[in-house]
């Protein structure tokens, strides 16, 4: 999938758990908005700029709203890959396959956790910038990161999927 012509994105501070954005349900966007175009490359500068980030959505970023970048290519655990593309509005509209697998975030820097997710998904949503629908269908680690960005849009972190304490993890720091 080709990442449609962005601006200049800007590097934006990352928001981290317990903030009040990160909890609530973003709003459905006009991804032809100049704002939310401009949104939408912030969000590719900051995850470009993380060290292994994947996915970035924007409640991440202190806006409450369904946009979110994702790029698995280059990761060790990605199969299938679309390159760097960003999503407005996404929903899941078809899961299967599902397996639980560990998972960590930028908002929450100090943990990871095992989280049940599909293995495959299909995923419609709008481009920014276009306005036009998109349709992704993808599997295995590229298909945990949608969903996991899916729900930040939705106001869940990773935490709220895990089966409960003893899924979650001190996130090793490698020196």
């Amino acid at each position: 999938m080709k990442l449609p012509d962005l601006p200049g994105g800007r590097v934006l501070p990352v928001v981290t758990a317990p903030a009040s954005v990160l909890s609530a349900t973003g709003v459905e966007v006009d991804p032809t908005d100049p704002a939310i175009v401009q949104l939408a490359a912030d969000l590719v500068a900051t995850m470009r700029v993380s060290p292994g980030c994947v996915g970035l959505a924007a409640p991440q970023v202190g806006v409450g709203a369904q946009v979110f970048a994702v790029d698995v290519g280059g990761h060790p655990k990605a199969v299938t890959t679309h390159g760097t593309f960003v999503l407005c509005n996404a929903k899941v509209v078809e899961a299967s396959r599902w397996k639980a697998g560990r998972e960590g975030c930028m908002s929450v820097p100090d943990l990871t956790g095992d989280v049940r997710r599909a293995g495959r998904v299909v995923v419609e949503a709008i481009a920014p910038g276009t306005g036009e629908p998109v349709t992704i269908t993808t599997d295995a680690f590229e298909a945990r990161a949608l969903q996991h960005e899916i729900d930040h849009c939705d106001g869940k972190l990773f935490l709220d999927r895990v089966a409960g304490a003893h899924a979650i993890y001190q996130r090793k720091v490698y020196l």
